[in-house]
């Protein structure tokens, strides 16, 4: 089965729109992809990239663009969720530890929901420890181990494995050698897994 590397970041909002079809788009697809969390924020800052802050026509552009593309995958949201999140590095952190132990799929998915349908910021620690709940796991114990320098080490090699690969942005998908970002070249991306380019 072909197989493609899914680079994102909880807090990255154009990420909901991949994160919410994923498994749909799998199964339709008979395709894996490897859910790879990481910290955007920190790739963004070296480039000096600050994408929408200061700029209320590109946010509302987002917004809007979000909601068409929504609609289009029949995902529901209630927008515009409370942006930018308080704290990005905890909420990857979660996702990676989860990621290890078989439940980080279903904790992302889980915040993302109470972020874009609840409206609740998914970086502070009532909708972490809500979509800790959702996943069956304690939010005490694994926001502990979420906050240990382990855990902030492994996000930080994470974050240098995806610069390295050349993901600079989320959603991102790698395919061996190749980068397609954004939600919409997922269909690219599975295109390059099965014939080695884009049709």
């Amino acid at each position: 089965m072909p197989e493609i590397e899914f680079w994102y970041s909880i807090g990255s909002t154009y990420s909901f729109l991949t994160i919410m079809r994923m498994d749909d788009w799998c199964t339709e697809n008979d395709v894996t992809v490897i859910w790879r969390p990481f910290n955007v924020r920190s790739v963004m800052t070296a480039q000096q990239n600050v994408p929408f802050a200061g700029k209320p026509e590109k946010s509302a552009y987002m917004w809007r663009d979000i909601e068409r593309r929504a609609a289009k995958y029949h995902i529901h949201a209630k927008l515009p969720a409370p942006y930018p999140i308080s704290d990005l590095p905890l909420a990857n952190q979660v996702a990676l530890l989860g990621m290890s132990d078989g439940w980080g799929v279903a904790f992302t998915q889980a915040l993302y929901r109470i972020w874009f349908e609840d409206g609740v910021e998914a970086g502070g620690e009532i909708a972490i420890s809500e979509a800790l709940h959702r996943c069956q796991q304690d939010p005490r114990l694994t926001l502990a181990k979420a906050r240990s320098p382990e855990a902030v080490t492994a996000l930080e090699k994470a974050t240098t494995t995806a610069v390295k690969l050349g993901v600079f942005g989320a959603p991102s998908f790698v395919v061996r050698d190749e980068v397609f970002w954004g939600d919409d070249r997922l269909e690219d991306a599975l295109s390059w897994v099965r014939v080695g380019h884009v049709v």
